[in-house]
């Protein structure tokens, strides 16, 4: 079989990598080679896919379903493949092997096209805050020699990139600022130490046999809940943008994720603008335009 990535992979990946990626030219090859090492049978390539990693489904020797996943390292794969084990399935797919091959994971097949956005909106974020919470665990030993970035760490190489391009683009300046602020405040407490799923939605919710919600491709970080919680608030954006009632919306999703979750409210308010002007700020310098101006209207009703 061949394996050619999906479009959204390869424009994803050209984001981050605009002058070409070595990954994808030795994909293909990478991906037989992990076929037939585990010697599994090839259904199809999951299509859209991520934005970062080749899905693939997969049946083992014995018949059982399961998913190939091929990521690049600057995704961030083992740090997964630490937080898949460290939370051994409790809220999240379970890792099917403990060998490693780099940028390699096998795991639990789970129903890839039923994720909890297609039930209605409130039961949508009930259920993908119950599945959240479940990953809420304090990392694995000694929280200053464990292998997860900080939220600080990841932050601070975000607020580095926002800086530069405020300062070339005046018109997201101010936005900019003021999230950079939120961020300094927020940042002057105590660390939490908390191991947090780090890219959590609700697309990132998927229906499973051992539980009815199972969460998946985890970007893990340790840090606060609030930070993990910010970016589950602008779910449905483009709905919000278009709703005459959307920044109150906004702001009434805040306080209920907050209190359902016991999470401080101006903490996840805080967060939700930090993390949507990154966001924005971001699409609006890889060309992005529509998605940047969505994310910086939503960031500017908080």
């Amino acid at each position: 079989m061949a394996f050619e990535p999906p479009q959204r992979l390869v424009r994803a990946l050209g984001e981050t990598a605009p002058d070409g990626d070595d990954w994808l030219e030795t994909l293909p090859e990478a991906a037989q080679q992990a076929v037939a090492l585990r010697e599994l049978t090839v259904e199809r390539v999951q299509v859209p896919g991520g934005r970062s990693s080749l899905v693939v489904l997969v049946r083992r020797a014995d018949g059982t379903p399961a998913v190939l996943k091929l990521a690049p390292r600057r995704a961030r794969p083992e740090s997964e493949r630490a937080a898949l084990t460290h939370w051994g399935g409790l809220g999240a797919v379970q890792l099917l092997e403990t060998a490693t091959t780099e940028g390699v994971l096998l795991l639990e097949r789970l129903h890839p096209d039923v994720s909890v956005r297609s039930l209605p909106e409130a039961k949508a974020l009930l259920e993908a805050a119950g599945t959240l919470r479940r990953l809420w665990v304090g990392p694995p030993g000694d929280h200053a020699a464990h292998v997860f970035e900080t939220v600080a760490e990841r932050t601070g190489r975000q607020a580095e990139a926002m800086r530069a391009t405020a300062a070339t683009d005046p018109e997201v300046a101010p936005l900019v600022d003021v999230a950079l602020a939120a961020r300094q405040e927020l940042l002057a407490e105590p660390p939490e130490h908390r191991l947090l799923h780090g890219t959590f939605r609700q697309s990132k919710v998927l229906a499973g046999e051992r539980m009815p919600w199972l969460a998946v491709g985890p970007d893990p970080v340790v840090g606060e809940c609030a930070f993990d919680l910010a970016r589950l608030v602008r779910d449905r954006v483009e709905d919000l943008i278009a709703s005459p009632s959307g920044a109150a919306i906004t702001r009434r999703r805040v306080k209920r994720l907050a209190e359902s979750l016991e999470v401080d409210q101006e903490r996840l308010r805080g967060w939700t603008l930090f993390r949507a002007v990154e966001s924005g700020v971001r699409a609006r310098r890889v060309g992005r335009p529509q998605d940047a101006e969505l994310l910086l209207e939503f960031a500017s009703w908080l």
